[in-house]
């Protein structure tokens, strides 16, 4: 099936151009075309990961796309091993779902079908960023994630708030990308080619120069940083919740947001050839984590707690690559999926119940909505990191490769970053389930329990968030899976009983005090507050907005926009209209030849004849 596996980012993009052309003339808007696209991708991913579990070697396939000189082609291709088995399976099962529940939480919309026809889009950019086999080709997935995400978080543009966060998000990512592309043609230029293998090589053989590698990967990363909210380029995520709750579901579980955690995870090599690059993704990732779970704390929009949330866990995946982890990283990525994607597609059911986003707005919806109650649950407790569920094995793997690194000084603030937010996650979690499901009702109207089409998906990825844990245990792994002749070789996880102990008597911690804080519900004014200059920073989200705002936005503005002005006004328009008046008066000079009289026209022919006669003659008398 392996040879297949191009049919799987394929599908998609043939269901976006079917939806868009002729979706209004099909049952549902066309959103059966997205879903059945997605899960026959589903099938073929399911019997390629089988295949890799039961040893298959990986499968590579390649052709020039265009031709350029002789001696160079702009490759395509694609490479399936283990590491892109399990992220097709990732990304197109909560595709799936995700697309199953939109038809009923979408049902109505305006852009009904342009919705799925975009949701289909960004799907299959994700897919040709996992199984591209080289950069140049990764990098046409990457941006057409960012072209969607501007469409699908500006869905609903009429709203001022969605516009600006599409823009926002658009244009902060974008400055991260200018590095990535930087950092693809530093390399292209050291390997003498896009091919991800051959740039490998190229590293390992010692061809290319150590400050040339370090380069290079600094440059990546940049990329990383912006797709999956790193800080500083991070304050585009908690505001791209302006867009329905099924897109951030899937911008936050598995697509966008884990391209740049898979990015670095492809190029491990590169990265893990340059100790100063992964002692950087380490250190971003520990202030990225810590100022994140912070923020989760203080907010009242339920998506953006879980916004702040995904910062704060993409932060973990890149803190375990940084110190070797490179397993831990991936692990983590592959179970955040799942209870990340739950809590989304929850939270959204809340909020279609309520109709409000603000938890001040909620309460006592635990007997109202039972089922979404206990698969909301389920995901927050995940996400807490408690036994047994997927959170606990990823995020512990995490802490044990940072506590058996502690020789490299940044692996101990990794370990120390690691612990503090573990107790931090736990508490934002509790604070969230009592001020939505617990003490009383504080809303307007009667919710009630949601319709089959939203429970469904939330049952199906709440199983996923128990059990996605337990592949992470025994010899026949996901360690083991995802373990190509690219990458390093790690063998099963380690397991410290003294660490499994330690990171639960954290986060079980967090979660006893967020119960004594929280369970008789909100309280008339936030505990932080007692603490003024950490409330005000906390508020102002450490003041990044204002400094990207004010501080560049603005001073550019404010600088570039009379530049461009005047250069606009006098020289491209002194050009355009010099152009038009010149053309006029030849004009108005070529309008008498053209008259409309015959008598002129005869006069001119007879008068060019004998002028051509004349001079005929001169040049035969010579």
């Amino acid at each position: 099936m392996k040879e297949l596996a191009w049919l799987v980012p394929a599908l998609p993009l043939v269901a976006w151009a079917v939806i868009l052309l002729v979706g209004k003339r099909l049952p549902d808007g066309g959103a059966p075309v997205g879903i059945l696209a997605v899960a026959v991708g589903w099938v073929i991913s399911l019997t390629i990961l089988f295949g890799v579990i039961g040893g298959a070697d990986a499968y590579h396939t390649g052709t020039s796309w265009a031709p350029i000189g002789q001696d160079f082609e702009i490759p395509l291709g694609m490479t399936v091993d283990g590491l892109a088995a399990v992220l097709l399976v990732v990304v197109t099962t909560v595709s799936l779902f995700v697309q199953i529940y939109s038809v009923s939480y979408m049902r109505g919309d305006e852009r009904y079908t342009l919705f799925f026809a975009k949701l289909s889009l960004f799907t299959a950019g994700m897919l040709i960023v996992v199984l591209a086999d080289n950069l140049l080709l990764l990098l046409v997935g990457w941006e057409i994630m960012g072209v969607c995400s501007y469409f699908l978080i500006g869905h609903w543009w009429e709203d001022p708030a969605n516009a600006r966060a599409a823009v926002k998000a658009f244009l902060t990512t974008r400055v991260g990308d200018l590095g990535f592309m930087a950092g693809i043609f530093v390399l292209f230029w050291a390997a003498g080619g896009f091919e991800i293998e051959r740039i490998v090589d190229g590293v390992e053989s010692g061809r290319i120069s150590s400050a040339t590698v370090t380069l290079g990967a600094a440059l990546l990363f940049c990329g990383a940083i912006g797709k999956s909210g790193q800080f500083p380029l991070h304050t585009w995520l908690p505001d791209a919740m302006a867009g329905p709750t099924p897109v951030s579901a899937l911008i936050h579980a598995a697509t966008m947001v884990a391209a740049g955690v898979f990015l670095v995870a492809r190029m491990y090599p590169v990265f893990e050839a340059s100790g100063a690059v992964l002692n950087e993704i380490a250190i971003i990732a520990s202030i990225t984590m810590l100022i994140a779970a912070l923020l989760a704390l203080v907010q009242d929009d339920i998506k953006r707690v879980l916004a702040y949330s995904t910062v704060s866990q993409l932060a973990y995946m890149m803190a375990g690559l940084g110190v070797g982890g490179y397993s831990a990283g991936v692990f983590h990525l592959f179970t955040h999926a799942f209870f990340k994607a739950l809590l989304f597609l929850a939270a959204g059911a809340v909020i279609h119940a309520v109709h409000s986003n603000d938890m001040s707005e909620m309460g006592g919806l635990a007997r109202a909505m039972p089922v979404t109650f206990g698969t909301f649950l389920v995901g927050a407790l995940a996400l807490a990191g408690i036994a047994p569920l997927s959170g606990f094995w990823s995020k512990d793997e995490i802490l044990t490769d940072a506590w058996l690194a502690t020789s490299r000084g940044v692996a101990q603030v990794v370990f120390v970053a690691g612990m503090v937010t573990a107790f931090l996650t736990a508490l934002y979690v509790a604070r969230m389930l009592w001020l939505t499901f617990g003490a009383a009702y504080r809303g307007q109207g009667h919710p009630h329990e949601a319709e089959a089409g939203i429970l469904f998906p939330l049952v199906v990825l709440a199983v996923g968030a128990a059990l996605a844990g337990f592949v992470g245990l025994g010899d026949n792994s996901i360690s083991t899976w995802i373990q190509t002749p690219l990458l390093p070789s790690e063998g099963p996880a380690t397991l410290n009983l003294g660490l499994i102990v330690a990171a639960t008597a954290v986060a079980l911690l967090g979660l006893l005090l967020g119960t004594a804080l929280y369970r008789r519900g909100l309280p008339e004014r936030e505990y932080l507050e007692r603490l003024p200059l950490v409330w005000t920073t906390l508020q102002h989200k450490y003041y990044l907005d204002d400094l990207y705002e004010r501080g560049l936005v603005r001073a550019v503005a404010g600088a570039l926009a009379p530049a461009t002005y005047w250069f606009d006004q006098r020289l491209v328009d002194g050009a355009v209209n010099g152009a038009g008046l010149g053309t006029r008066r030849l004009a108005r000079g070529l309008r008498y030849v053209q008259s409309g009289q015959a008598q002129w026209y005869a006069a001119a022919l007879f008068l060019g004849v004998v002028g051509i006669a004349v001079v005929v003659t001169q040049l035969v008398g010579r």
